[in-house]
């Protein structure tokens, strides 16, 4: 092994050498008084004596080097990533899970210190290019950028920078609902266990983890309310939601049914086998939108639907976001959709008005200044 030794113009004037393994140059610096040695990667003198100048003003400030950080990949910050979800008990790990998925299949085995934000565009592209939406692309670039944030916290750090994670412009925003007839068609299509599932989803615009994990416990038949307690909610807020006679009755009627079967599953809604809370239901799902010919949609349009209908019904809006628990205005005005119906009714609600106010056929300023003049 050829050593060819260099003192430094750090600060301080650190010792410090170079020396080559091969035709690659090696660093090698001291940290109250330990030795620390790294490869450069690189044959050229002059990169091997910047980096080891670097590494030695690192030291001067107090920073301990990491050199294990260099070996980090990708499936260790992934790793990380979801067992902090676990940890900390967060509602969204289902869908943290898909996102660490799809940047497996691009960024599996690649070090930490080669995602830059270049690296970051082309798994843009490449996901465009299998035609994901901004949003679901968003939400992946989200959970890298919150991977690459733990890395940097970690002690000692897992990642020495955090590069720039860019974001698209999200305008696939979803605006699909049931029209009433339309959720009737499709109802009767679904197995007899997602029925009563449905209806509570269309009718309160609960999450879907909020419904699965409903227990009976948290329903009073009595009172007509189905409660949700601190902890349950996206929000882990209590949230209570009333139920009209149809819900009332639907959820007798299932009680009743489970007490003469002797069943002991504590869920309102449980699977099709009756063991457990409902999982997966897009098999179904779909396969009922497809049988009543009304298009593919999706359970969180009940969400969108429930909150459209409660606003249609004159429900002032702070109440129906208390039931469907929006917390901010932003977000609950992307559920409140308008479409070419309520426009029209708008028109004739104003015209109503302005006839009742001016007394003429259309209430218009013309009807009214001839009305004047005559």
């Amino acid at each position: 092994m050829k050593e060819i030794s260099r003192r430094t113009k750090a600060k301080g004037d650190l010792p410090g050498s170079i020396y080559l393994r091969g035709k690659v140059y090696w660093i090698k610096y001291y940290k109250d008084g330990k030795p620390y040695r790294e490869s450069t990667r690189s044959e050229d003198y002059d990169t091997a004596q910047a980096e080891l100048a670097k590494r030695i003003n690192e030291v001067t400030q107090g920073k301990t080097p990491n050199i294990e950080a260099k070996r980090i990949k990708f499936d260790d910050l992934s790793k990380d990533f979801l067992s902090d979800y676990r940890i900390n008990g967060r509602k969204s790990l289902e869908r943290a899970e898909i996102s660490t998925n799809h940047l497996k299949v691009f960024f599996s085995g690649t070090r930490v210190t080669e995602i830059s934000t270049s690296k970051i565009q082309e798994y843009i592209e490449k996901r465009m290019e299998e035609k994901a939406a901004n949003g679901t692309i968003n939400r992946e670039l989200a959970a890298l950028k919150r991977m690459l944030h733990l890395g940097a916290r970690h002690t000692p750090p897992k990642v020495d920078r955090v590069p720039y994670v860019p974001m698209l412009k999200e305008n696939n925003v979803r605006k699909g609902f049931f029209e009433p007839g339309d959720f009737i068609a499709f109802r009767d299509k679904l197995p007899e266990y997602l029925k009563g599932f449905a209806t509570f989803a269309y009718k309160t615009g609960w999450r879907k983890t909020e419904i699965c994990n409903l227990e009976w416990k948290q329903v009073d038949l009595k009172r007509a309310t189905a409660r949700l307690n601190p902890g349950e909610t996206k929000n882990d807020g209590a949230r209570v939601a009333y139920l009209d006679s149809e819900l009332i009755t639907m959820l007798e009627s299932t009680f009743a049914v489970r007490k003469k079967a002797g069943i002991v599953c504590p869920y309102v809604f449980p699977n099709e086998s009756g063991t457990g809370p409902i999982k997966d239901i897009r098999g179904s799902w779909y396969g009922a939108c497809q049988a009543a010919g009304i298009g593919r949609k999706l359970l969180h349009d009940c969400r969108r639907t429930a909150v459209r209908n409660m606003i249609r019904s004159a429900n002032p809006e702070v109440v129906v976001m208390a039931i469907t628990g929006h917390k901010t205005r932003a977000v609950f005005d992307r559920y409140n959709i308008v479409n070419e119906a309520d426009l029209a009714l708008a028109a004739s609600r104003q015209e109503a008005y302005l006839k009742a106010a001016m007394g003429t056929k259309t209430g218009t300023i013309l009807d009214l200044k001839e009305r004047q003049s005559s």
